[in-house]
C-alpha cells in the first residue's frame, strides 16, 4: 500500500530498512526530439515484443542466461521514430524472479539499443526449498519494527516460491500476505520474504500503497465537473475519464477480506445530487471533500494524458475510484492498486487530505505501479515516493488553480497548524526527518524520507539553487556540494522524469540508477549535447548522487 506519509511531529518514525508498500501521502517537443512515448497494455500487432524477446535471448550476458529462464512481456511503449521499448517480466525454473525485470530498447527497424535492469548477475539458486512452508510461516508473525506497529496480522492465502532478487543476492524465499492495520486505521497487506534455505526474514514490502456539472470545493474554489445522469439524479461520475467516480465512505474502514487481498472491497456510496451542483464548499456538506477528489482526478488525467499522452492511470483508458470520509479522524491517504482512499483528518492539525497535490500524489502511485513498479522500500521505495510527489505537484501547477497556485510543498492546503504541508521538495530535511542529501543511510530510510532526495534534485533540476517565491511561497534549495544550479524549467523536468520512469527504471532501481535513466531519458529528449542533459547530472551531483 502506498501512503501519503506524514509530518514526522505525527506519525512514522524515520529509520528502517523494511520494505513499505502502503502508498499514502503521500508540451511540444523541441526540434529533432523523440515524442512522449505511448504506452500500450499489450505488445503492438507487428511483434515488436516477439522481436525483443528474440533479440534479448541472442545476447546471453545481458539476458544474464542461466538454464530455465523464460521472459513475458507485459508492455510496449513506441516512440514517434519506431524506436521500442518492452518491458519484461522473468521467471527461473517458473519461479517469478522478483527485481528481474527488464526493459529492451529497439531502434527503428528493430536494430539493438540495450536493456536496462538492476539484476548484475545469473540467477543461481537452488530451488529446492530447505525450509519448509510450515516452518517459514512461523517466522511471519515474529516481531520487529513494522509488525510491532500493526494489530491483528495474520496470514492469509496460500503461500508461493520466489526468487527473490531485491537489493543484492538473489535468494530463494517463501512470499507470505498477511493481512492486518496500522494504529492510525490505515489497512496492511504485508508481503514478507522468508529465505527458503537458511529460514531467515529478508525483508518486507506493505502492498498498501495511498453532463457539464459544478463543483465548490474545499482548497479548489468552484470547479467544472462531468457528472452522469442517473434517473432523475445526478451521480459524481465522469463518462469522458474512464468513468471515475467518488464515493462517500461514511467514516468506515476496509473489511479484512479487503485489506488482505483487495478482494470483497465495498466502494462507498457514489455521491448522487439531484441537480448537477455538489458540494457548498466547507466540510458541513459532505459533498464538498467529494468535489475535491473528483476534480482532483479530473485534473491529474488531464496532465498525464495531454502532457504525457497517457491514457489514465492504467494506459488504457480505464478509470479508478475515489472513497472519502474514510475512518474516523483518519490522516492519511492511499492508493492500493484499484483506487484512492482519502481520510478528514483530526480536525486540529489536519483537515480532509484530498487537496490536489494529493489527489495527483496517489495516482501517480498507480501510474509507477502500472510501470516501473518500483519496489516500495529502500532507496527504489524512496524514488516511488519521490515520483508521486513530483507528478503531484506537477499537476498542482498544471491546474493553475489561483485557490490552490503551484508550489514544492506537500499537502499544505490541509495543514490547518502551520500551512507548510507533510514534505517540501526545495529543502526536503526542513521537515526535520526527510533527507535532501544522499549518503550510503539513504536506503535505511522510511520511503517518506528517503524520497526527499529524488524531491529535491528534481526541485534543482527544475526550479535551480538559491531563494525565490513560487506560487506566494518562500522557497530556498542549496546544494550538498556547494555548487549553483540553473533550472530548465517544470516543463523539461517533467518530461525528462516520466521518460525515464517508464522507459529506463525497473523495479529495484536505486539513486544511482535514478541518474543513469535519467541522464538517458535527457539524451533521448534534446541531445546527448544538450543543456538539459548537462543539468541532469549537475543536480544529481547537487544531491551527492554520482
Amino acid at each position: 500500500m502506498s501512503n501519503l506519509g506524514s509530518r514526522p511531529r505525527t506519525r512514522l518514525a524515520a529509520a528502517t530498512a523494511v520494505t513499505a508498500t502502503v502508498a499514502s501521502l503521500v508540451l511540444g517537443l523541441p526540434s529533432g526530439a523523440t515524442s512522449a512515448p505511448t504506452p500500450s497494455d499489450k505488445p503492438s500487432g507487428d511483434n515488436a515484443a516477439a522481436r525483443a524477446v528474440s533479440a534479448l535471448l541472442a545476447r546471453p550476458a545481458v539476458a544474464r542466461a542461466t538454464g530455465g529462464q523464460e521472459f513475458t512481456p507485459t508492455s510496449t511503449v513506441r516512440d514517434a521514430d519506431g524506436s521500442t521499448h518492452v518491458r519484461m517480466t522473468r521467471t527461473v525454473r517458473g519461479l517469478p524472479v522478483i527485481g528481474g525485470d527488464i526493459v529492451v530498447h529497439q531502434g527503428p527497424g528493430a536494430t539493438w539499443d540495450g536493456a536496462s535492469q538492476t539484476l548484475a548477475a545469473p540467477v543461481k539458486v537452488a530451488v529446492r526449498p530447505t525450509v519448509g512452508r510450515a516452518a517459514a510461516e512461523r517466522l511471519v508473525g515474529v516481531t520487529d519494527r513494522t509488525t510491532r506497529s500493526i494489530s491483528r496480522l495474520r496470514v492469509e492465502g496460500a503461500p508461493r516460491l520466489v526468487i527473490d532478487a531485491i537489493g543484492g543476492t538473489p535468494r530463494l524465499a517463501w512470499e507470505f500476505t498477511t493481512g492486518g492495520r496500522y494504529a492510525d486505521g490505515t489497512p496492511s497487506r504485508l508481503l514478507t520474504y522468508v529465505d527458503a534455505h537458511d529460514g531467515r526474514v529478508i525483508r518486507r514490502e506493505e502492498r498498501i500503497q495511498t453532463t457539464d456539472g459544478e463543483g465548490t470545493s474545499l482548497y479548489s474554489g468552484t470547479v467544472d465537473l462531468q457528472v452522469t445522469p442517473s434517473g432523475t439524479s445526478y451521480l459524481l461520475k465522469d463518462p469522458t475519464r474512464g468513468g471515475t467516480y467518488t464515493t462517500d465512505f461514511g467514516n468506515k474502514t476496509d473489511g479484512l477480506l479487503c485489506q488482505l487481498f483487495g478482494s470483497g472491497c465495498k466502494p462507498g456510496t457514489t455521491f448522487s445530487s439531484t441537480d448537477v451542483f455538489f458540494g457548498n464548499g466547507s466540510t458541513s456538506s459532505r459533498e464538498s471533500a467529494g468535489v475535491d477528489a473528483q476534480y482532483g482526478t479530473n485534473v491529474t488525467w488531464d496532465y498525464y494524458k495531454l502532457v504525457h499522452n497517457r491514457n489514465g492511470i492504467f494506459g488504457n483508458g480505464a478509470g479508478s475510484y475515489n472513497r472519502v470520509h474514510y475512518g474516523n479522524g483518519y490522516v492519511n491517504a492511499f492508493w492500493d492498486g484499484t483506487k484512492m482512499t482519502y481520510g478528514d483528518g483530526d480536525g486540529v492539525e489536519f483537515g480532509p487530505l484530498v487537496s490536489l497535490d494529493v489527489a495527483g500524489h496517489e495516482m501517480s502511485h498507480g501510474v509507477t505501479e502500472n510501470t516501473a513498479n518500483l519496489t516500495y522500500s529502500g532507496e527504489s521505495g524512496g524514488l516511488n515516493e519521490a515520483t508521486s510527489d513530483i507528478f503531484g505537484t506537477m499537476v498542482e501547477f498544471y491546474a493553475a488553480n489561483p485557490n490552490d497556485p503551484g508550489d514544492y510543498y506537500i499537502g499544505e492546503e490541509f495543514d490547518l497548524a502551520s500551512q507548510s504541508g507533510f514534505r517540501r521538495m526545495d529543502n526536503p530535511s526542513l521537515d526535520g526527518s526527510s533527507q535532501s542529501c544522499w549518503s550510503t543511510t539513504t536506503k535505511n530510510v522510511d520511503v517518506h524520507y528517503s524520497s526527499g532526495v529524488g524531491n529535491h534534485f528534481f526541485y534543482l533540476l527544475a526550479e535551480g539553487s538559491g531563494a525565490k517565491t513560487i506560487g506566494g511561497k518562500a522557497h530556498s534549495s542549496p546544494t550538498c556540494d556547494g555548487s549553483t544550479i540553473v533550472g530548465i524549467g517544470r516543463t523539461d523536468a517533467e518530461r525528462i522524469w516520466y521518460r525515464a520512469l517508464t522507459v529506463y527504471m525497473t523495479s529495484g532501481t536505486t539513486y544511482a540508477g535514478a541518474r543513469t535513466a535519467t541522464l538517458n531519458a535527457a539524451t533521448d529528449l534534446f541531445g546527448a549535447a544538450s543543456t538539459q542533459r548537462a543539468t541532469v547530472a549537475a543536480a544529481w551531483s547537487a544531491v551527492n548522487v554520482n
